[in-house]
């Protein structure tokens, strides 16, 4: 049953990663949790608690350099705020997964490398970002931010509903608190003048 179970993770993760642009969140469905039928201890780490971590890192260490741009293409000190509290949040959630991953006895390396998965900025939008400045960088960021925010969203409410380890799964929560949070901050910040 549990090399199944990894067949069926293992599957969902790869779908996932032929998914469409990284710019529209809904390009491709979150992974589908696996079933599982045994009752874990506090200790243990389902195929799809792994899975879940092992993807949450690897959207977390793509979307780094685009907050790094922040403070040399925007003067706006709102955008720059949200960048600073989104940077903070997520540098957070990367030591807890890596963390978390450790104690898994999974392969520290990222299975999701080189991939554009929805969610993920791919380099070509990195240097585009790069390329501009003001008001055209914050439009670029705001979607690109937005797309990996409800992408984050989704995948750890996938976790949620079939993750098994205790710590994953309160992780899991508190990035949707964050990511929600994160979305309604930048639909303010994101509006058009005069709306």
């Amino acid at each position: 049953m549990r090399a199944h179970v990894t067949l069926l993770v293992t599957a969902m993760l790869v779908a996932g990663c032929a998914g469409g642009p990284s710019s529209t969140p809904d390009a491709a469905a979150p992974p589908t949790p696996a079933p599982t039928t045994a009752t874990p201890s506090a200790n243990s780490f389902s195929p799809t608690d792994i899975a879940w971590l092992q993807l949450t890192a690897a959207m977390t260490q793509r979307l780094q350099p685009v907050l790094d741009l922040v403070p040399t293409r925007t003067t706006d000190p709102a955008w720059r705020r949200l960048a600073v509290e989104v940077q903070a949040r997520n540098g957070a959630d990367l030591t807890r997964s890596l963390d978390l991953l450790g104690e898994t006895g999974a392969p520290t390396t990222n299975p999701h490398e080189g991939h554009d998965m929805p969610g993920m900025i791919t380099a070509d939008e990195v240097a585009a970002l790069r390329s501009t400045t003001g008001t055209a960088f914050q439009r670029q960021l705001a979607t690109h931010l937005r797309a990996h925010l409800a992408q984050t969203v989704k995948i750890a409410a996938a976790e949620q509903r079939g993750g098994v380890q205790p710590e994953t799964t309160a992780l899991a929560a508190a990035v949707i608190r964050a990511g929600d949070a994160d979305l309604a901050r930048l639909e303010q910040l994101d509006r058009p003048a005069g709306t």
